[in-house]
This record gives structure tokens, C-alpha cells and sequence, in this order.
């Protein structure tokens, strides 16, 4: 075996002149808080390197000074781009040290492979421990961004449910009052433009309150729903809305698609996307369309819900469905939000899909299996 011990003697007399001349030519930022420790690290692993021409290295020498130059390197928040430079031009300088010892030509070819295969593995225990430490980091940060936006959120809907709350009171008698008025005096003018305002306000106000999480301790028993006829009562409500802004709805019923579910959140659910498509074609060209289908399975009823509106981006597509966010100009941004919660209740997805030509809202529920026995409360 080969002990090259003529090669060993020649790095012990140059070492410092080697690290000088490594340490003058790496990359190293001037902030980087462990720079003071990257030469320390050289002559480890030059020292290392004459262990491994000795055959005296052990891999947990060479593990432990990669993952002490990973942790550092983590910790000083420096790119592992840089590292993988600096380890290669030391490789290059030692190799090169090599040639100018009076070794044998096998002697050489020997010692470079040894010195390779201990750079490869020194290089590879760093970038992968360095990885692992990044993604440990990483982890940590957006448990705390995501803890930190529940905090808000519970927050916020205890504050909304509490402010909207005693707005609803009012206005519950409001409404009350505006029924009294128009079966009395059925023909007074604005009479179905206030109720339908005032309808428009409730819904408004049961969003909101769909972000507290007290609200789900109040919510009504699921019934059996047919979907079509869901559909068909929201499409009146809105019809006013329709006719304004001149709208070609069309629709296409599965009549036989059952679901059980809450009445009141999905027709939320509903009213919620099918205004926002009115919304979305609202300043376009004639024609201005919306499709209302529904296609039923053996596991799933799909209620696609189509306008032809302007394409809606796909960064903003990702994020759509997120609290708070909106591209209205007084939007709140928890209509979908709002949406995906009640249709993830009811064991169902929302998605959407977009192109220039049109926008696709799809909502998947399980449909009512004939084989269903009974309803629970």
C-alpha cells in the first residue's frame, strides 16, 4: 500500500503558504458573521486531506467538520453556492501542490483520486446537512408565520362576530318592518329595491359571521337539498342584478342530483360565486354569459359555474381562495374564503379554472346514495 509519505512531508512544510494564498482568493462576504472561522476550516480540512494520504482519516472526522461548516454556513446566512467554490479552488490548489512534490507519476495519480473522493464526500456530507438545516429553518419560520396568521384570523372573527352581531339585531327588525310595509302597501315604490338591499346586507353579515368559530356551534341540521332547485332560487334572487347589467344565464340541470347539507351555507355558496361572475362581466362587452350545469355521478354531483369574463391570472388563481384577499376595490376578501370552509364541511372541493375565454368555478359534493338510510342531526 501506498503511504506517500514524501507528499505528507511536502504539504507540512507549505501549509500556511497554502492557506494564505486560499484565503486571499475565495468568495467571502465582508457581513458573513463566521468569517474568521473559514480559515480555521481550510487548515482542518488540509489537515484531513494528509490524514487521508496517510490512510489515518475516519468518516465521522470528515462528518464532523461538514456539518460544523453547514451550521455555520446556515447560520451566517450565506449562500452554499459560495462554499462550493471556495472547497473547489482549495481542492485545485492542493492538487496542484501535488504535482510540484518529487513523487512518482503513480504515486500522483493515486494521491489525486484519494484527494478527490475525500473533497467529493466532504462536499456532499456539507450540502446535504446544510439542506436539511435550511429545511428545518424553513419549517420552523412558516410554522410561525401560519400560527401567527391563525392568531389574526381567531381574533378577527372574534371581533367581527362580536361587531356584527349587534348589527344584525337591527336590522333583523329592519327587514321585519320592510315586510310589514310591502304586504300592507304592496305597490309603494322602491319598497322591493330596499328589501332586496337589505337581503344583500344579511348576506353580507352571515359571511362575516362564517369566519367566527362560535358561528359553527349554531348552524342548522343538514336536510336533503335538491341541487337544481337551489340553483334556480339563488338565479331569481339575483335576477334584478341580471336583468341591470343585461346577462344571458343558461343552465343545464342533472334533475335528479340530491345532496344533504345545510340549505342556508350552500345557497351562500352559490349566491357568493354566481355574484361574483355578475361582477366579473359587469364592464364587458355584449354578450355577457353565464352557465350554471350540474353533472351528476355515481359518487359526486359537479356544479360548474361559467362566465365569460376576463381571464383571472394564475398567481391569482393560487391565492384566491385565501382569507382577505381581493382584487375589488372594496372587496373584504372572505367570500371564497368563506366558500371553500363550508364546501370542505360538506366533504367537497372548489376549484377554478380560467382562460381567456372563460372562468369555470367548479364545486364538487357527494351526491345522496339511494342506499342512504336515515339522516343524522
Amino acid at each position: 500500500m501506498v503511504k506517500f509519505s514524501n507528499l505528507i512531508d511536502f504539504f507540512d512544510k507549505y501549509d500556511t503558504k497554502f492557506l494564505d494564498e486560499w484565503y486571499h482568493n475565495i468568495q467571502l462576504d465582508s457581513n458573513d458573521i463566521y468569517k474568521d472561522e473559514i480559515k480555521e476550516n481550510g487548515l482542518l480540512m488540509y489537515q484531513l486531506v494528509q490524514k487521508t494520504l496517510a490512510n489515518s482519516i475516519s468518516i465521522n472526522e470528515l462528518k464532523e467538520l461538514a456539518h460544523k461548516v453547514a451550521k455555520e454556513r446556515v447560520e451566517a446566512n450565506q449562500n452554499i453556492g459560495d462554499f462550493v467554490y471556495n472547497v473547489n479552488y482549495g481542492r485545485s490548489l492542493i492538487i496542484n501542490q501535488a504535482f510540484s512534490a518529487e513523487i512518482t507519476r503513480n504515486e500522483l495519480q493515486l494521491a489525486i483520486e484519494r484527494i478527490n473522493v475525500t473533497f467529493d464526500h466532504f462536499c456532499y456530507f456539507v450540502v446535504r446537512k446544510y439542506t436539511l438545516l435550511k429545511e428545518q429553518q424553513i419549517e420552523e419560520k412558516n410554522l410561525l408565520i401560519n400560527q401567527s396568521h391563525k392568531d389574526k384570523l381567531s381574533l378577527l372573527g372574534q371581533m367581527s362576530s362580536s361587531f356584527v352581531h349587534e348589527f344584525r339585531n337591527p336590522l333583523t327588525a329592519v327587514i321585519g318592518f320592510v315586510k310589514l310595509l310591502k304586504t300592507d302597501n304592496p305597490t309603494l315604490k322602491y319598497i322591493d329595491i330596499i328589501e332586496r338591499e337589505l337581503d344583500q346586507l344579511k348576506f353580507r353579515i352571515t359571511q362575516f359571521l362564517h369566519t367566527s368559530k362560535n358561528e359553527g356551534a349554531q348552524e342548522k341540521r343538514k336536510e336533503i337539498l335538491t341541487v337544481h332547485l337551489l340553483l334556480e332560487d339563488i338565479i331569481k334572487f339575483l335576477y334584478p342584478s341580471i336583468v341591470d347589467i343585461d346577462v344571458n344565464v343558461s343552465t343545464n340541470y342533472a334533475k335528479d342530483a340530491f345532496i344533504i347539507a345545510n340549505e342556508n351555507e350552500i345557497k351562500q355558496v352559490f349566491l357568493n360565486i354566481l355574484m361574483n361572475s355578475i361582477d366579473a362581466i359587469n364592464k364587458k362587452e355584449k354578450p355577457r354569459e353565464i352557465t350554471v350545469e350540474t353533472i351528476l355521478d355515481k359518487q359526486n354531483v359537479l356544479i360548474n359555474i361559467t362566465n365569460n369574463g376576463p381571464l383571472i391570472p394564475d398567481d391569482t388563481r393560487e391565492v384566491i381562495f385565501e382569507p382577505f384577499y381581493t382584487t375589488k376595490e372594496l372587496g373584504t376578501g372572505i367570500g371564497l374564503f368563506v366558500c371553500r370552509k363550508i364546501i370542505e364541511k360538506h366533504n367537497g372541493i372548489i376549484s377554478c379554472i380560467s382562460n381567456e375565454e372563460k372562468t369555470t368555478f367548479s364545486i364538487q359534493l357527494p351526491v345522496l346514495r339511494k342506499e342512504t338510510p336515515h339522516l343524522t342531526k
